[in-house]
């Protein structure tokens, strides 16, 4: 179904009566949007959480899904995070690898000693920031604090309301539908009633029929004043000024929500130039085009048809009303709702664990025809919940509306007409502008200040302070890069035209020691890393306190009281002192012990021939690895007479491994001895390298391994200019105690809130059943909350949440 809408999208003919479709008019108009459709096409995130609310010193964990139009996106390859106090400074600015199906996944700790209420928390690529950045993701986390005394008095309410005309202008003479909206300083709403005058005379009431919003029909006359009076339910009268009258001509348009359709109706003025007689109805869903008709208005003043809507995805559609100068006139946004967006998920407990530290064990299910990523969290079901918004409410409406939205997931609790007319309300308030018309209609494509990041975050830099001709000689920039708890490793990266280098494959999380020295053709360069990595926005003169209020629940009192218990075992455990245990055992031979420490993988075992040099008392008095290795291994053939060293092998050089990492003689050569820990000598053939750049594995392999911290290393890269620098925060793993076996860790009381966080389940047309397994707390509370949100590989959406007991 959603790949049949993808297929079709640019592809919708509306048969709209008393209008005909335009073919050869405007055609900058439809390749400038067609080129918006396929090259502009803007991403949206969403983050799907572990729980609602944290403490201090607790961990965030979460999912982010990453969508471009109506499917995964999988062109931005990294997603920043900035997490933000409610003052506006900047706490944490992490980053995450996009994987291809659109998604990624991390944690932040909250600070112990954070005194605030809330963390503001901000998620975008490189490529949103190109556009709008009212649509990037945003979202108020509460932080509890668990001394924190509530206040004695809520500050009042203060409600404000505002008007919106359907269409965007109030017209004098034409009958206008006249959207509002009622909210407090918090942004929730607020019921108000009271009436509508016109210079002083009643004329009409008002009052809300919805979560603050409302609607009624006036046609405006030239020159009155019109007000609203009202009240909500504990202010005093307060008036409202609505918005100005447009005199003279002018267009208004009225859009009715109709099963499977929209109907429609255009006015104009009696008295209109030219290019109000001749209009252009365009409808678009995510900078695709839908439909596009023409209205001749040159006889009459009104026309109406209908929009049908069945082959449409889910999602905002926005209908633009143009004069015959493709000028803006009017617009509206209607929201559809075809249903084909979502797949299910069914749930089965297999094994109910009934009581403390109870085994649980819980069947998850998709479809058999779809292939899904999906987030699982398990809860204590008595904390603080909200499922006011969700993966499918986020991407299908309040990601694409300007704005805070209450409670958006409420409108896909089912498709009846009810709320689809409460929807509507929706969209008659709140802003929506993708496009700037004026430039479309011009041609003009937007600017790109950042190019979408197509490659992963890796170890790459730029050299600055040289000449056209220094740069165009070539060479490279040699490196010896240190990782936090490894051995160094010596690196090479050429350098081209434009300064720029790297190592494309050196994808690394955390943060390293970078070495450098630029080769002599490139001698008074100096070199900034990681230049690719986009800092954090700028929220310094951003303040987002009291812009979230949240009421005290028993749920965030559970919370807040295991957190606090939490806390204290913590103290109270990493206080105790391990009495003193005596072991007796063979001590390892020094060369087993090296080999244990420094190699991994398929470097560890074969038939090798070890060297200790680190306890070699001779190793210093070689002028470099190769002099201390010549002589040393039967067969091996080592020259150096000419300035750089041949290796000869059973008639090849054989392999050469710098922390096993492919090398060339010539970098092995300038390590001062005195840096090597171990060499490690593999007789012919040798398989586990695969192959490298100096040599093919059939004449053998030597690995030489730099000292490790703790071996008496002399201080890698003394007299070479270093940074330190950053790449993908880390990702850690989250932590859930198997009580089936006996470890220390689970001597400690268990008073976790939440049990179970899995952010990366993937299921298959052949493999659409996961089984997940965790265990109670010490604290069971006999009801468990468990949340399930995911995404298919053609962009259907996926939420399910069910308390368990």
């Amino acid at each position: 179904m959603k790949k049949r809408i993808v297929q079709n999208l640019q592809k919708i003919t509306c048969f709209i009566a008393v209008l005909s479709v335009t073919k050869a008019n405007a055609q900058l108009f439809d390749s400038t949007l067609a080129t918006y459709g396929t090259k502009y096409q803007q991403e949206r995130t969403y983050l799907h959480y572990d729980k609602t609310a944290y403490t201090p010193g607790e961990t965030i964990w979460f999912k982010a899904y990453m969508m471009e139009g109506i499917l995964p996106a999988n062109g931005s390859k990294t997603l920043y995070i900035d997490w933000v106090d409610e003052k506006g400074n900047l706490l944490n600015h992490s980053s995450a690898p996009i994987l291809e199906n659109g998604t990624t996944n991390g944690q932040y700790d909250v600070p112990e000693n954070y005194k605030g209420s809330f963390i503001h928390v901000r998620a975008y690529t490189k490529w949103m920031l190109n556009f709008d950045t009212a649509f990037l993701y945003r979202k108020n986390i509460r932080i509890i604090q668990t001394n924190a005394t509530p206040p004695v008095t809520l500050p009042a309410i203060i409600p404000t309301l505002q008007f919106f005309p359907e269409g965007g202008d109030l017209v004098a003479g034409i009958k206008n539908k006249i959207a509002f909206k009622a909210n407090d300083q918090w942004g929730r709403p607020v019921n108000v009633k009271g009436v509508l005058q016109k210079n002083g005379t009643v004329i009409d009431s008002i009052k809300t029929l919805h979560d603050g919003m409302g609607f009624f029909f006036l046609i405006p006359e030239q020159g009155a004043k019109y007000l609203a009076k009202w009240k909500d339910a504990k202010s005093k009268e307060q008036t409202t000024e609505l918005p100005t009258i447009r005199t003279g001509s002018g267009i208004s348009m009225q859009i009715g929500i109709i099963p499977g359709k929209r109907f429609f109706s255009i006015n104009r003025t009696a008295e209109v130039p030219d290019n109000l007689k001749i209009l252009h109805l365009v409808g678009t869903m995510q900078q695709n085009l839908v439909f596009k008709a023409r209205a001749n208005l040159t006889e009459q003043t009104v026309t109406s048809g209908v929009i049908p809507i069945e082959s449409l995805p889910t999602g905002v559609l926005t209908i633009t009303v143009f004069d015959n100068n493709w000028n803006a006139v009017a617009e509206r946004i209607t929201h559809i709702n075809n249903s084909e967006y979502f797949f299910p998920i069914e749930l089965k407990v297999t094994k109910w664990g009934l009581s403390k530290r109870g085994r649980n064990e819980i069947e998850l299910k998709t479809p058999q025809n779809i292939e899904a990523n999906l987030s699982v969290s398990v809860t204590d079901a008595f904390i603080e919940s909200d499922s006011s918004n969700n993966i499918i409410s986020q991407f299908l409406l309040s990601g694409d509306l300007k704005g805070d939205i209450y409670r958006p997931a409420y409108y896909f609790k089912n498709n009846s007409d009810s709320l689809a007319q409460k929807l509507d309300l929706v969209m008659l308030t709140h802003g929506w502008r993708r496009f700037k018309w004026e430039d479309v209609t011009k041609g003009k494509l937007p600017s790109i200040t950042y190019p979408k990041d197509t490659t992963y975050l890796a170890l790459s830099g730029k050299l600055f302070g040289l000449s056209a001709g220094q740069l165009q000689s070539g060479g490279a920039v040699v490196m010896m890069v240190k990782e936090k708890d490894s051995a160094a490793k010596m690196m090479m990266a050429p350098v081209a035209r434009d300064g720029n280098f790297g190592i494309p494959d050196y994808i690394f999380f955390d943060s390293l020691r970078v070495y450098y020295q630029p080769t002599k053709t490139l001698t008074g360069a100096s070199a900034s890393f990681m230049t690719s990595r986009l800092s954090a926005l700028n929220y310094s003169n951003k303040n987002f306190a009291g812009t979230t209020l949240f009421p005290d629940t028993t749920g965030y009192a559970r919370h807040a009281m295991l957190a606090q218990e939490a806390a204290d075992i913590m103290k109270q455990w990493n206080g105790k002192m391990l009495e003193e245990v005596r072991v007796t055992a063979k001590r390892k031979p020094a060369v087993q012990v090296l080999d244990e420490k420094y190699t991994s993988g398929l470097f560890k075992g074969f038939d090798a021939i070890q060297f200790d040099v680190l306890n070699d008392p001779f190793a210093t008095s070689s002028l470099n690895i190769f002099n201390y290795l010549q002589g040393k291994v039967a067969g091996l053939q080592i020259s150096t007479g000419s300035g750089t060293a041949s290796l000869q092998w059973r008639g090849g050089p054989p392999l050469l491994y710098l922390d096993e990492i492919s090398t060339d003689p010539g970098m092995i050569s300038g390590i001062p001895v005195q840096d090597i820990a171990y060499i490690k000598v593999f007789r012919p053939p040798f398989m586990g390298g695969g192959g490298g750049m100096y040599g093919n594995g059939s004449n053998g392999a030597i690995a030489i391994y730099t000292r490790k911290g703790g071996d008496g290393i002399s201080k890698p890269g003394v007299g070479l200019a270093a940074h330190t620098i950053a790449g993908y925060s880390p990702i850690k793993e989250f932590y859930s105690p198997n009580y089936s076996t006996f470890v220390r860790a689970n001597e400690q009381r268990d008073v976790r809130t939440t049990l179970y966080w899995k952010p990366q389940i993937i299921t298959t047309a052949k493999k659409n059943v996961f089984t997940i397994v965790f265990y109670n707390t010490d604290v069971f509370s006999k009801a468990l909350r468990v949340v399930v949100e995911g995404m298919s590989s053609d962009g259907q959406l996926t939420h399910f949440e069910q308390l368990i007991e």
